[in-house]
Order: C-alpha cells, then sequence, then structure tokens
C-alpha cells in the first residue's frame, strides 16, 4: 500500500506543480490516453444510441406502436445526457470530445439500426442495450480505483442502461404473440 501523505505543505507544492493539469494530479492511477480513447469510444455508442432512438421515434408505426414510440423519445433524450456526461468527463481530463460524424458507427460499441418494424425495433435497441450493459461493466471494473470519478460515471451510465433493457424487454412481453410472430416471418 503506497503511504498516505499528510503532510500539507508537500500536498500543495504538489498541486502546483503541474497546475495546468487541472484534475489529474499524481494520485491519478490510470493510463490517461486509454481512458480518454475508451470515453470517446462511449460517447460514440452515445450519440449512435440517440440517433437510433431517434429514428425509432419517429417512424414507429401501427397500433401498438405509441407505447414503445413514447419509451423511444425517452431513451433518446437519457442517451442524449449521457452523451453529454461523457463529454464533460472528456474535457475534465484534458481530452477533446470526438463527435465526428463521418467515425461515430465505427467507434461506436453498438450499432445503429433502421427496422421499419416495430419489434424489429425494439429488439435491435434492445440488443444495443444488453451490448451498452456488458461494455461498461467491463469498463468499470477496469477503471477500478485508477479513476475513480470515470468508474462511477459508468456505473450511472449502467444503472440507466439496465433501466433501459428492462422496458425494452417489457415492451416486447407487452406485444401480442401474433405481432412477435408476424416480424419473425418477415425478417
Amino acid at each position: 500500500m503506497a503511504e498516505f501523505l499528510t503532510d500539507i505543505e508537500t500536498i500543495r507544492a504538489r498541486a502546483r506543480q503541474e497546475i495546468d493539469k487541472g484534475p489529474v494530479t499524481d494520485a491519478y492511477g490510470a493510463d490517461l490516453e486509454r481512458v480518454l480513447q475508451v470515453l470517446n469510444e462511449a460517447l460514440a455508442t452515445e450519440i449512435v444510441c440517440t440517433l437510433r432512438y431517434k429514428r425509432h421515434y419517429y417512424t414507429a408505426s401501427g397500433l401498438l406502436s405509441e407505447p414503445a414510440a413514447a419509451e423511444f423519445l425517452e431513451h433518446a433524450a437519457e442517451e442524449q445526457e449521457h452523451a453529454d456526461k461523457l463529454a464533460r468527463r472528456i474535457v475534465q481530463l484534458g481530452g477533446e470530445p470526438d463527435f465526428d460524424p463521418d467515425t461515430l458507427t465505427k467507434r461506436a460499441h453498438a450499432g445503429y439500426d433502421a427496422s421499419a418494424d416495430l419489434v424489429a425495433m425494439i429488439k435491435e435497441d434492445l440488443v444495443a442495450e444488453r451490448v451498452a450493459i456488458a461494455a461498461y461493466t467491463e469498463i468499470a471494473q477496469w477503471l477500478g480505483d485508477g479513476d475513480p470519478t470515470t468508474r462511477r460515471v459508468f456505473e450511472e451510465l449502467l444503472a440507466q442502461e439496465e433501466e433501459h433493457a428492462d422496458d425494452l424487454r417489457g415492451l416486447l412481453e407487452r406485444l401480442p404473440r401474433q405481432l412477435q410472430e408476424e416480424s419473425a416471418a418477415r425478417a
């Protein structure tokens, strides 16, 4: 275990040495460049998810589409909040958030989906949430105590992604069996 530093004069001197690094001090225990890369990949994921949910919101149609469309819109807003949170953390760590539209889908963990079928939309959104859950769980574990603030950001996102997955599973369970079978036959 590292020595606990209680000498306030030494702490103050260290704080002044690299003042331009903002919150990144000698106590930061993670690979900063890799953390910034991972944060930008998660940012791309959240932007793609926002776009996918927005598309599904606007294109969901049919007699049973209203509850799903409302869920899509709510999730789109929450995914945008996730993207904003990630971008703020990137800047806080001295990085630059990558919003380049030409590379978003290449960097994202989850894919974009242009399904026209309501059941397919819900299933693709559920798959994307499950991908985010798996990725964010792994990231939080990888960060460990090296960057507890970023780990907490991912833990907060993870909790909401789990809620989204549960919401989507509930939507699927409430759809009539016949609608699900027709969707499967079209796929």
